[in-house]
């Protein structure tokens, strides 16, 4: 995958219609490795979205940064050494973006860690994520989730208008989709 795959997975989560997210936003990019999907989401939040990139691997949130620096230097981006899965002072967001990062929690431990994803978002926050749309998973993915079950696991969870919004083929696990839930 490129830039624009990535871009265009995201695009209807983040700026439906084109419609870039407000001036001021708060976005945030969970689990943001190598931050792939954070310059995707700094290309369609424009220089007057705030963005938050979290990340456990330190080394992989200098790269990160170092690309942002090099392709968004106007972009307001601040970087969190931090695991996602556990409890984060964060303040209420507008949206955010989960890439290729759920799929590392066990099934038995997502309610929970949506919990505290939903907790984060202001009403009518918008989850958006991106994952295998496999239920079964490998070394490298251990614990994806297709899309029907993305959909009943977000329902459960308290996320509303759960809907289904791009794809791409994969050559791991055959497809990565997008999707996007809506806090109420």
């Amino acid at each position: 995958m490129n830039h624009q795959d990535h871009v265009n997975l995201i695009r209807e989560g983040v700026a439906p219609g084109g419609v870039s997210p407000a001036p001021g936003s708060l976005w945030a990019d969970l689990g943001s490795g190598g931050g792939a999907f954070t310059l995707a989401l700094a290309d369609l939040a424009g220089p007057r979205v705030r963005i938050l990139s979290l990340d456990r691997d330190r080394p992989a949130l200098r790269a990160q940064e170092q690309a942002m620096r090099a392709h968004f230097p106007d972009r307001s981006v601040e970087y969190r050494l931090a695991d996602f899965t556990r409890p984060q002072d964060l303040p209420s967001l507008d949206g955010i973006v989960m890439a290729n990062a759920l799929h590392f929690i066990p099934d038995r431990d997502k309610p929970r860690v949506l919990g505290l994803l939903r907790g984060y978002l202001k009403p009518g926050g918008r989850l958006v994520l991106v994952e295998y749309n496999s239920d079964h998973g490998n070394l490298w993915v251990p614990h994806p989730l297709s899309y029907p079950t993305w959909e009943k696991l977000a329902g459960q969870a308290g996320f509303l208008q759960t809907r289904r919004l791009a794809s791409v083929p994969s050559r791991f696990l055959n497809e990565i989709y997008s999707a996007l839930s809506l806090t109420a």
